[in-house]
């Protein structure tokens, strides 16, 4: 059997703009992120240049207002485009959806006139974004973060550490999470801090398995200083913004999860049918078949997952309990697809010298961020069953 080249996905877009967007979209993942893939994340490096360019091809606010720079697109449309680029490079995929994550709070809750001020050049002027709020003490206890912003006049003085932070030290704007008043969720605020700020350093990148492209720091806020025009929404509304905004990143973490599981499929997919043991392609083996037909099924029914999430989203309905449901599904169905991927190929696949082991490393961490897959059951079982008596 010859080798192939791997089947676009057959997407069903709701419109004929949507359709030219994914035919643009396919294009700049395989002539712009895909060839440097593999040499960058060995290397490192995060592809700035790259994102500049999908800041000017109006790729990083697509699920946004035109009145303000983005592309008025469903979510439906913005998360496959997400699961292209993560199928090319989860960097790229996952960098988009966080900088949309990071835009979210000034888009739904900012004022009009901040929105004006701010918002064109965040979603089509080259800037990048960050979302702050895990801290080192605060991960899946979100609510019982430290950082504090004191009032002072007509500005707010932001002093505390926050970690995990994808584009850490890099990025143009930080939306940051921050307590003005008492202990738990009422007491915290959202603030639009520029990443030029007096006072904010970032620590050294983490040291990680994988994702290595990707920079993620902790934060350091050292009495940096900003006007109140800068907050965003009430005071003590910062952490139903906060987990308004984890609700729809949920689902870009689950595009991207479906994109990184296609890739690996993809991959040994091509790898059974030229490879040939015992006379013939091991692509006729029962076991290996049967194997295949395991990771393409559970890829697209985490697709059919997040979109179904998606168009609820889209339709104003709730979408909580289906977030969360899509991002637990779509991150353990990559983490198993990877895992298959490299069985496929069987000791080729734990060497460098294909994608499949990078790609098990990256799998990984879609299980952990935006919210452990344990915080993901949790919250499902809350909708079932009510909160947890005490």
């Amino acid at each position: 059997m010859p080798d192939r080249a791997p089947t676009p996905v057959d997407r069903a877009l709701p419109t004929d703009e949507a359709r030219h967007l994914m035919t643009l979209v396919r294009d700049i993942a395989r002539r712009e992120i895909a060839p440097a893939a593999a040499e960058e994340e060995a290397a490192g490096r995060f592809p700035r240049a790259l994102f500049t360019l999908l800041s000017q091809a109006g790729l990083l606010g697509l699920p946004y207002a035109s009145a303000h720079g983005g592309g008025d697109q469903p979510y439906e449309v913005y998360l496959q485009v997400l699961e292209e680029f993560a199928s090319a490079r989860l960097t790229v995929g996952l960098g988009v959806s966080v900088h949309t994550l990071a835009a979210y709070a000034l888009a739904a809750y900012g004022t009009e006139e901040q929105r004006a001020v701010h918002l064109p050049e965040m979603l089509g002027g080259g800037l990048l974004g960050a979302y702050c709020l895990s801290e080192p003490s605060s991960g899946s206890d979100a609510a019982s973060l430290r950082t504090r912003a004191v009032r002072d006049g007509d500005a707010w003085v932001i002093g505390g550490t926050k970690a995990w932070i994808t584009h850490g030290g890099i990025a143009d704007f930080y939306t940051v999470m921050a307590r003005t008043g008492g202990e738990g969720p009422r007491g915290i605020t959202a603030f639009l801090v520029p990443g030029d700020a007096e006072g904010l350093t970032a620590a050294p990148p983490e040291r990680k398995m994988g994702l290595k492209g990707s920079p993620t720091a902790q934060i350091h806020l050292d009495g940096v200083r900003i006007p109140d025009t800068r907050r965003l929404g009430e005071e003590g509304q910062g952490f139903a913004i906060a987990l308004a905004a984890l609700d729809s990143g949920r689902l870009g973490i689950a595009a991207c999860a479906v994109g990184l599981a296609q890739a690996a499929l993809d991959e040994a997919v091509a790898y059974a049918l030229r490879r040939r043991q015992f006379g013939r392609p091991i692509a006729d083996f029962q076991g290996l078949r049967f194997l295949l037909a395991d990771m393409a099924t559970r890829i697209e029914s985490g697709r059919a997952l997040y979109l179904a999430a998606a168009r609820l989203r889209d339709a104003g309905r709730p979408f909580a309990r289906q977030a969360a449901m899509a991002k637990l599904h779509c991150t353990d169905a990559a983490m198993q697809v990877a895992v298959d991927a490299v069985q496929v190929l069987g000791g080729y696949g734990y060497t460098a010298d294909f994608p499949v082991e990078r790609y098990l490393r990256e799998a990984k961490v879609l299980q952990i961020v935006e919210g452990t897959n344990q915080i993901q059951r949790m919250v499902i079982a809350r909708h079932l069953l009510g909160p947890e008596t005490r």
